[in-house]
């Protein structure tokens, strides 16, 4: 088993001005590769778990020897988190269609869902994530965790359970250089680089892509 970088899909300045180029080209190339490497160490001797994705390891943290477990939380989790983060990000995508629909249905407007997105966001105390989350019962949710938790690895590990849609780096890493210490500026910045295209096909795909991140 061995996990790689993968491709960024865009420039590093394509997020530009909500996210600088530097930021990006260190998060990706520096932060993500030491999720890789470590995540790589983690799995070594794991051979159960040979040709699992990253998501499907996370779904079965109770399978992982005690002694490797946190390794594997930790790691496997940030490359995890960092892959879907990459995706979630492009300027000029419209939300529409079916996540659209849902997003009112479940949320009551856009905008209160851009506010409980912002809102839980910034209240994650230290590092963490954001998130916009399926439900098993076909509900669309907001939730944070802390580290580098993922809502797949479910209640015991992160006290709710769902399939990720839309993840939100708020690690001091994803926006200091351009942001210091104002968290919330970024956060609300994040709004303009969602890309509901992704979210949307994900949202759309949910039961045939479940766990496989």
């Amino acid at each position: 088993m061995t996990f790689t970088l993968p491709e960024l899909g865009y420039s590093y300045e394509a997020l530009e001005p909500y996210l600088d180029a530097r930021t990006i080209e260190i998060h990706y190339s520096k932060h993500h590769q030491t999720y890789v490497n470590n995540a790589n160490k983690a799995m070594e001797g794991l051979t159960a778990f040979k040709g699992l994705c990253a998501g499907q390891i996370l779904a079965q943290l109770d399978k992982i020897p005690s002694e490797k477990r946190l390794a594997v939380r930790n790691n496997v989790g940030g490359h995890a988190n960092h892959c879907l983060l990459w995706k979630c990000m492009k300027v000029g995508t419209e939300l529409k269609g079916a996540l659209k629909d849902a997003i009112i249905r479940d949320f009551g407007s856009i905008e209160k869902l851009h506010e409980a997105l912002a809102k839980t966001s910034v209240s994650q105390f230290g590092s963490g994530w954001g998130w916009l989350v399926l439900s098993k019962a076909g509900k669309l949710f907001v939730a944070s965790t802390p580290n580098q938790d993922n809502p797949i690895m479910g209640e015991k590990y992160v006290g709710f359970a769902g399939y990720p849609l839309l993840a939100l780096d708020v690690w001091e890493h994803a926006y200091y250089l351009k942001y210091q210490n104002r968290r919330l500026e970024y956060v609300d910045f994040f709004w303009n680089i969602i890309n509901w295209d992704y979210i949307a096909e994900r949202f759309e795909n949910a039961t045939k892509a479940h766990f496989h991140l």
